[in-house]
């Protein structure tokens, strides 16, 4: 593949893009809770799972709820790398570690940009990793990048890490891997894409120490932690599993969800389930259209074991919009159609796009709100 200069003045226009499109996410939230009565703070950095990152932050792990039906919420459910830079952040600003982790959030989001840019510069040329990041940015559920969460410092390092091995830099791509793997459960992603990269990468004839480094780095990160989890709560290998389990989540093959649209189709929420199974096919429809593009086999990796855990898993099903936010490979199908029409129209679907979206954004927060 050939070299492309990565520095800020390439990647300028898609991080004003993302820029635009979050703060155009921002501002609609402030207007809506203005007149409602809520505070933007407080939903972005105060609320479901960021209160979760937050106490681990503040007390560390051992914090666990037990519900009436004797289930059990712990934290150890939540990897460490979002509540570590939260206190860091804490204590080099004295903010609170909510606070703590909309920086890291806003710093990662623009990372993350900057990754997925240059994946799809890499593969398909500049104007389509600018389209790539404003389709990213402008999701239905892309306020969660501005949320204390831990999607947009995910997908900074699976993006980058996957640069790296696209780019047979495996020092980096394992590292950031590991990092990924400290992350999110779906760190395992990818690591399966750097080694699938260091096995074609073999193939090719490729024999360096760097390349069985980064292989050997990729997984450390998620094994140290699950190990850590094992230990502590005696569980052993399975300790994690046990700790999701407590929490609804499990891998299903996509039985439970399947139940779940089934009945909605049943009931007086049938447009609803209509919805949901045009989102499956349209979810599944975009990677087909990746594979027929012949996107490398990291990414396809990658972004299938995203997709496959978002949608196979039992856990709340409200949350799998937000699971699949990581899944940027999918957005370069549409990112090569958009690239290929005119700048004008082009950008004036990618701003309806991101209005769509900040008013979406905005009900959701207001309203249920992620899980």
């Amino acid at each position: 593949m050939p070299v492309k200069d990565l520095g800020f003045r390439r990647a300028a226009p898609a991080l004003a893009v993302f820029a635009a499109v979050r703060l155009l996410g921002l501002t609609v939230l402030a207007v809506w809770g203005a007149a409602a009565g809520s505070s933007p703070h407080t939903l972005l950095s105060a609320r479901w799972d960021s209160l979760w990152y937050a106490r681990i932050a503040a007390e560390g792990y051992g914090y666990e709820v037990a519900l009436p039906n004797g289930d059990v919420h712990s934290n150890l459910a939540f990897f460490p790398l979002l509540p570590w830079l939260e206190r860091l952040v804490s204590a080099a600003t004295g903010l609170s570690y909510g606070s703590g982790g909309l920086v890291v959030s806003a710093v990662a989001g623009l990372a993350a940009a900057w990754g997925i840019f240059a994946v799809a510069d890499l593969l398909h040329g500049r104007r389509a990793g600018v389209f790539a990041v404003g389709v990213w940015a402008a999701l239905p559920v892309g306020i969660v990048q501005s949320m204390a969460y831990s999607e947009s410092l995910f997908t900074a390092l699976a993006a980058w890490a996957l640069y790296g091995a696209l780019r047979g830099r495996w020092l980096t791509a394992g590292l950031l891997a590991a990092g990924a793997g400290l992350t999110r459960p779906v760190g395992a992603a990818v690591v399966a894409a750097v080694w699938v990269a260091a096995v074609l990468a073999w193939r090719r004839g490729e024999r360096s120490w760097r390349m069985a480094a980064g292989a050997l780095l990729a997984p450390l990160g998620a094994a140290a932690y699950v190990l850590w989890v094992g230990a502590h709560t005696g569980g052993g290998l399975l300790g994690y599993l046990d700790v999701q389990a407590g929490w609804g989540n499990g891998f299903d093959g996509g039985w439970a969800f399947a139940r779940f649209v089934g009945a909605k189709l049943a009931s007086s929420a049938f447009p609803a389930g209509v919805g949901l199974i045009a989102g499956v096919v349209l979810v599944l429809w975009l990677y087909a259209t990746g594979v027929r593009q012949r996107q490398p086999a990291p990414l396809l990796v990658y972004c299938g074991i995203v997709v496959a855990l978002a949608l196979c898993a039992s856990g709340y099903f409200g949350s799998k919009p937000r699971l699949l936010l990581p899944a940027f490979p999918l957005m370069l199908p549409p990112a090569l159609a958009l690239a290929g029409w005119r700048t004008r129209r082009a950008a004036l679907v990618l701003g309806a796009a991101a209005l769509v979206s900040a008013l979406y954004g905005a009900f959701w927060l207001n309203g249920s709100g992620p899980p």
